[in-house]
């Protein structure tokens, strides 16, 4: 069994940061981005860079940090740790835990979302690591993952017929898409098409036009961000924010109107993305978000129409482990799971507004 040994990133570390992230055992995830730690940190979490090391290799890890009144604090690694597998979850842990107790951290629960696939054997290893499942956080703990390493031809002919017809029918039709440049007007464009989307299928909620920005701003100035749109009457039709980070494209944001006449132009929109970021090195693209695989049939499912779309790229869902609790005070996390959450999730969107995660 491979030991672990948890420390917090040095300056060096953090100036570099995604150079370590992206050359994780599992390719890094750009919600462990320094532009995304930029977004958190300030935002009611404390940002904290940890490192994971075990015989030659490591793994960098964003820890999101909150401290509540008795409880003391909550550790969230969002979509890591970042490990080669499951069976390295038990011996991460036991080093996390290590580092909190040696330094007097008070930490009474640490959250992971590790992207390791939801197989029996991962099952038996999150169980030995004594993790507890806790409700998922993020909307791609289930997705559609397309492989864009081959040239883009071979990609095209590879992904369904319903979504490649989509896509020759809008060339053909004069369907035309065009990348903006980062800014206020773009950002609106965007912003107005995903509240129209929201507003007409409620398929999640929309965090502030400001969060949005703020969001877009940081990955954008450091090149791991493109938009693209497609037009209709002369006005945005389609929208969609793509993120490159390492090998990973991520299809992060997007919105349409309701109303539009063009067949296949949000199939065009992710075309185009994908091709521009196979020109940006990317060899996956990453639709983020669909219902499980299990349910992706179900109409009455949040996801349901955003999975159909996404499916008709890629016909497989990919499910990853999700959230689970890793308990460092048991009596805390009992406080905190029957009822401790929910107070202070309301009071925090009360005082701010925003989401609480």
């Amino acid at each position: 069994m491979r030991e672990f040994t948890a420390r917090f990133a040095t300056a060096e570390e953090i100036e570099n940061w995604d150079k370590y992230v992206t050359a994780n055992p599992d390719g890094g995830n750009m919600l462990q981005s320094a532009a995304y730690a930029s977004v958190k940190n300030g935002s009611g979490w404390k940002v904290l860079f940890l490192v994971l090391e075990s015989a030659g290799t490591a793994s960098y890890n964003l820890v999101l940090e909150k401290r509540f009144p008795l409880l003391g604090g909550l550790w969230y690694l969002i979509k890591g740790p970042g490990l080669g597998g499951a069976a390295e979850l038990p011996a991460a842990l036991k080093a996390c835990a290590a580092l909190v107790r040696t330094q007097k951290l008070n930490v009474f629960t640490i959250k992971v979302e590790p992207d390791i696939l939801a197989t029996d054997d991962a099952q038996a290893h999150l169980g030995a690591a004594g993790l507890v499942k806790a409700p998922n956080i993020q909307s791609n703990d289930s997705t559609a993952l397309l492989d864009i390493s081959a040239d883009s031809e071979t990609v095209l002919k590879a992904i369904t017929s319903r979504a490649r017809n989509a896509v020759r029918r809008a060339e053909r039709e004069g369907c035309e898409v065009l990348r903006r440049e980062a800014g206020p007007e773009t950002y609106r464009a965007l912003y107005d098409l995903m509240a129209d989307t929201v507003k007409a299928k409620g398929s999640m909620p929309l965090r502030s036009y400001d969060y949005y920005t703020r969001f877009w701003d940081e990955f954008c100035s450091r090149g791991q961000g493109s938009f693209f749109f497609a037009y209709e009457g002369g006005k945005p039709s389609v929208g969609a924010f793509v993120i490159n980070y390492g090998a990973k494209a991520t299809y992060k944001d997007g919105g349409s109107l309701q109303d539009r006449k063009q067949y296949g132009d949000s199939h065009l929109v992710q075309w185009t993305a994908i091709r521009h970021m196979q020109d940006l090195g990317c060899t996956e693209y990453d639709f983020c978000g669909t219902p499980p695989a299990a349910r992706i049939k179900d109409k009455t499912h949040n996801l349901h129409g955003m999975g159909m779309f996404k499916t008709s790229f890629t016909k497989s869902v990919t499910d990853f482990v999700g959230c689970h609790d890793y308990i460092l005070s048991p009596l805390k996390h009992r406080l905190w799971v029957r009822g401790g959450e929910k107070v202070f999730r309301r009071l925090e969107t009360a005082r701010t507004g925003q989401q609480f995660y």
